[in-house]
């Protein structure tokens, strides 16, 4: 019986001081999340990209018609938007399966821009003349 007491009263201290570490350890987090990106960015930031990925190819054709003209757009262009199809994709699969994880150092973006629709870098359709 006396035994039984013992283990339990240490159960409690256990359970009081994992509480405690949590507790701190949430305090923390939250502190830190105004200086840096934070783990629910960083998975946000994978799903947009694994969703927004294939919008890379018509995007920079779109670029390099503008900037180099038709030939370049559907050459260049192309290929170009599927190099970057393929880059926005995969670190969108790795942002999101390792969103816990702060690397690369305090969650920073991978790729630029962070978000392929932003207000960075507004995507419209617009007439070439």
């Amino acid at each position: 019986m006396i035994q039984s007491e013992c283990q339990g009263g240490k159960m409690n201290k256990v359970r009081k001081n994992v509480i405690i570490i949590l507790f701190i350890a949430g305090i923390l987090m939250l502190s830190s999340a105004c200086f840096a990106q934070t783990p629910i960015r960083k998975f946000g930031r994978g799903v947009a990209n694994l969703i927004t990925s294939p919008f890379e190819i018509p995007k920079s054709i779109q670029e390099k018609l503008y900037d180099e003209g038709p030939v370049a757009a559907l050459t260049y262009g192309l290929f170009d938007g599927i190099y970057k199809f393929v880059l926005r994709g995969v670190v969108g699969v790795y942002e999101t399966v390792s969103f816990p994880i702060p690397f690369p150092t305090d969650y920073e973006p991978i790729v630029e821009p962070e978000f392929l629709f932003g207000p960075d870098e507004p995507y419209t359709f617009e007439d070439v003349d």
